[in-house]
């Protein structure tokens, strides 16, 4: 398959497209800056571009299978409409450029619950973003699947837990491994369409 990856230079963006192209699949890391991705692969190809511009995106993305966002905030704490305003973009550019498969990673403190809402009260700035950010794109048409995790680890494992529509029992951290292995399996199994999954260890 084709895939594009927005958000790619991150750490959880990073593991989608090693991941990717192990799998055999053709990427392509649609980034700010293309010096900060190294990786080098006849497979990958890295396009320079702003998430939040529509015409870019409808440019790099054509003639893709599916697209994969793992943007997150530079900052956790500033107000910020990045993910809100790179999912309009997203969006209305699938939709003209007729991509319909849509993997995004959100975030399990959308899911009710003490812990959720202590973490959704220190984080406000980011989940109002995010939440912002789930509405556009349950709103597009699209064939989407929000995942949404709980606190990422560096681990070094591919195992995960899942659950639609609810957070896994006693899942309190999730390695970055594992999220990129949920999204690239719910794209080639063809699961979770249009559904909000919680992800677990």
């Amino acid at each position: 398959m084709k895939l594009f990856v927005i958000g790619a230079t991150g750490r959880t963006g990073q593991e989608i497209v090693q991941q990717a192209l192990a799998r055999g699949h053709h990427v392509t890391a649609f980034v700010r800056s293309p010096k900060s991705i190294t990786l080098k692969n006849e497979r990958l190809s890295v396009v320079k571009g702003n998430a939040t511009d529509e015409n870019q995106l409808f440019e790099a993305m054509q003639n893709h299978d599916a697209v994969i966002s793992t943007l997150g905030p530079r900052e956790v704490f500033k107000p910020s409409s990045l993910l809100n305003d790179s999912a309009l973009a997203a969006s209305s550019a699938m939709q003209r450029s007729g991509v319909k498969r849509l993997v995004v990673l959100s975030a399990a403190a959308h899911f009710p619950g003490i812990p959720n809402r202590i973490a959704s009260f220190v984080l406000r700035n980011h989940m109002r973003d995010s939440l912002a950010m789930e509405k556009i794109v349950q709103a597009n048409g699209l064939d989407w699947t929000i995942a949404r995790p709980p606190r990422l680890t560096q681990e070094d494992s591919l195992n995960y837990r899942s659950r639609e529509g609810a957070a896994p029992r006693m899942g309190f951290t999730l390695s970055r491994k594992a999220v990129a292995a949920f999204m690239l399996d719910a794209i080639e199994q063809k699961k979770h369409l249009r559904k909000i999954v919680g992800i677990a260890k």
